[in-house]
């Protein structure tokens, strides 16, 4: 069986996604207009899209991690 999710759930996810990138980027990052703007507005950058990735490529990595860690 493929549980991935469909498209209209996938569509939903990366729109609200797009929605919470925004409000933070405006309140912590690159767009806030303070001097930490560029490291916070970095580091948001790479969370959000590790996140991207997971829900376009359904990748489980949660999943992925306890299987490095347990070695």
């Amino acid at each position: 069986m493929d549980d991935r999710p469909g498209c209209l759930v996938g569509l939903l996810k990366l729109t609200l996604l797009k929605w919470a990138y925004e409000f933070f980027q405006k309140t912590f990052g690159w767009k806030s207009g303070s001097c930490t703007g560029c490291g916070c507005g970095f580091i948001i950058f790479l969370i959000f899209l590790i996140l991207v990735l997971s829900i376009l490529f359904s990748t489980d990595w949660f999943k992925l991690v306890q299987t490095f860690w347990a070695v």
